[in-house]
């Protein structure tokens, strides 16, 4: 049996993974990159991906590990709903590119509300 702080370990890893491979893609961007010319492009959507998926692993096995069955609290929502944007937000750069820096800035701003919500769980 996986324990919490192997799963809590396994989300913290795969928010750095998927963070990474969005400033990656952010600042490629930035610097004139797009689909086409961009030679880190597999890296990027690889890092992206995986980082994705052990967020959701990691999340949701913490989870299981402290009993959380009969419904999400609100904090968990939240951090949901930002790990739902922070997952799409891989399409934009590409598509949008004078979206890109903005984008770089507000990872941050997302990364900060979920670390507040992991620490404080205010609803």
């Amino acid at each position: 049996m996986i324990s919490f702080e192997t799963y809590k370990l396994l989300h913290i890893l795969g928010v750095v993974i998927l963070f990474a491979g969005l400033g990656g893609l952010t600042l490629s961007v930035v610097n004139g990159a797009t689909k086409q010319t961009s030679g880190a492009r597999k890296t990027i959507a690889m890092a992206h991906g995986i980082g994705v998926f052990i967020v959701l692993l990691g999340g949701f096995g913490a989870l299981a590990r402290l009993g959380m069955k009969d419904g999400l609290p609100g904090w968990i929502l939240v951090k949901l709903v930002i790990w739902l944007v922070v997952a799409g937000l891989v399409a934009v750069p590409y598509r949008k590119p004078e979206l890109a820096k903005p984008i770089f800035w507000l990872l941050p701003v997302l990364a900060a509300v979920a670390i507040g919500m992991a620490l404080w769980k205010p609803f």
